[in-house]
């Protein structure tokens, strides 16, 4: 019988940062998934590290790749679970009962479960919130709003979800939860307790401004340019305070 998630971790010489994602998944009290390690040929311990954590459900696939959403895609088409969820190398379960709370939201089959996520440090401390909170009730609209949930906390039905636009370098995601929200009629909210914690500096933090220039063009796509463009002014003022505190947190 086919599982409830699908976990995809995608990895490109990851040692450093794939074990607690490993162990995140180990201590999960149910077993109703499957866990696909989705790697781009390696080159240093991250396939020893995969295979010594043992996962029975895991299935490992090292091949070439055209980057991370074509890795994704490839985790698509071989994924098998009714729900398909992406935990990056370095991100985890926020505890143990993540998927046990999930799969009772599963149990009315809505087309995406999603929660908060809360941010950690290199050495696994808790840092704060995502600074954009998760809605109680989420729409293809709520994403005008930038990308208001965090990819790792949107677990998607698979009979739902597209390819990724390889077009897009670093925000293919967001294009892509817009569209399977598209086609969701029903979504469940988790509740305010944090389901993923997710390891800063990854690559669309690292390539901020690239990864903003595609957002508008991807809200222009879906939204029009008129919504896409006052929605970006009513970033300026978030924007400016974010700016403002983390001066305020180097001092």
């Amino acid at each position: 019988m086919d599982p409830l998630f699908s976990i995809i971790t995608v990895t490109w010489n990851a040692a450093g940062v794939i074990l607690p994602t490993l162990e995140s998944v180990q201590r999960q009290t149910s077993s109703d998934y499957e866990m696909l390690i989705i790697d781009g040929a390696s080159t240093d311990d991250t396939l020893a590290i995969v295979r010594q954590a043992s996962i029975p459900s895991m299935r490992v696939f090292s091949e070439p790749d055209k980057g991370l959403y074509d890795a994704m895609n490839k985790g698509i088409e071989r994924a098998r679970g009714r729900y398909i969820v992406f935990l990056n190398a370095g991100d985890a379960f926020a505890d143990d009962a993540v998927l046990a709370r999930l799969a009772r939201l599963a149990s009315g089959n809505p087309g995406v479960i999603y929660g908060q996520t809360q941010l950690v440090d290199s050495d696994r401390n808790v840092v704060g919130d995502r600074h954009l909170t998760a809605p109680k009730r989420l729409t293809a609209d709520s994403f005008l709003n930038g990308m208001v949930v965090c990819h790792q906390a949107f677990f998607a039905r698979r009979d739902l979800v597209p390819q990724y636009d390889l077009q897009y370098r670093f925000s293919a995601d967001y294009d892509w939860c817009i569209k399977v929200l598209r086609s969701s009629t029903v979504n469940a909210y988790a509740g305010e307790a944090p389901i993923i914690s997710y390891l800063a500096e990854g690559m669309t933090t690292r390539h901020h401004c690239d990864s903003l220039k595609e957002r508008y063009r991807i809200m222009c796509r879906h939204y029009g340019i008129l919504r896409a463009t006052l929605s970006h002014l009513g970033f300026i003022p978030r924007y400016v305070k974010r700016r403002l505190s983390g001066a305020a947190n180097r001092q």
